[in-house]
């Protein structure tokens, strides 16, 4: 009780703190912004790529993406963190590369997540009917051309949502980057803490990191949209902007969401 009394006491002094660490707290607020980002994008390319190495016809292949998969799954993404920054730069040449903060984060972050997101894409094509397999069959499709010009556009609208999930959760563990002196929004959190005390500067990053969040929502949403619509499953993006807001994953029927 006494620490909710203490930050209503000190709300205004808090605020001014706040706001003459405000250019840090935007430097943080880019750091996180770009390791989310640009880890987003790797892991999505990670994904795709061994996702659809899981289901390729050669067994060599199917083993080879199983096994990267199950690796980065499988192991702690701070130690994948530690081991980018600290260890690999003692490796001998011409292995032993001492990498930027900024680029240890997005790696560690991009493979991780993959990792995650290429079961995604791997259930998301198993979940595709068998009749669009016979279709490609029909129209004399190679297994390549077939993958991506039938099946993939289906996939997506599927696992769009579980993808937007693992985004958000990407841009959650981007706050651990700054063990390897990433200066991200977490960083900066941690500096105002010490000068506002710990309900003050963590109710402030639990506001920056939701509407972080609802970004992410908002774009993963219209992509989600857009993917039904090329597929035949929904309206056009430009008709649907109130759906943008919804839940990831929502149902329209009727007009209404469900």
């Amino acid at each position: 009780m006494d620490g909710v009394i203490g930050f209503f006491e000190k709300l205004g002094p808090n605020l001014e703190i706040l706001v003459a660490r405000m250019p840090q707290i935007l430097d943080g607020i880019q750091a996180t912004v770009l390791a989310t980002a640009l880890g987003g994008l790797l892991a999505l390319v990670i994904a795709i790529v061994f996702g659809i190495a899981q289901v390729a016809k050669y067994a060599a292949v199917r083993i080879a993406a199983r096994i990267f998969v199950e690796f980065f799954r499988g192991t702690s993404l701070v130690v994948q963190l530690f081991w980018l920054a600290f260890v690999l730069p003692q490796l001998p040449y011409p292995f032993g590369w001492r990498l930027a903060p900024l680029v240890v984060a997005v790696l560690a972050l991009g493979l991780n997540y993959g990792a995650y997101g290429a079961e995604v894409v791997r259930g998301s094509i198993g979940s595709v009917p068998r009749g669009q397999y016979e279709a490609i069959s029909a129209l004399s499709l190679s297994p390549m051309r077939g993958m991506f010009r039938v099946i993939i556009p289906q996939a997506w609208a599927l696992m769009l949502p579980s993808l937007s999930n693992l985004w958000i959760q990407l841009l959650k563990g981007s706050a651990i980057v700054s063990t390897v002196l990433l200066y991200d929004l977490y960083f900066r959190v941690e500096q105002v803490r010490d000068q506002t005390g710990t309900w003050f500067a963590f109710l402030f990053a639990l506001l920056a990191y939701y509407l972080l969040a609802w970004v992410i929502v908002i774009i993963m949403n219209a992509l989600e949209v857009r993917a039904k619509h090329k597929i035949g499953r929904g309206p056009a993006l430009s008709k649907s902007w109130g759906m943008l807001f919804r839940a990831p994953g929502s149902v329209v029927k009727g007009g209404a969401l469900v």
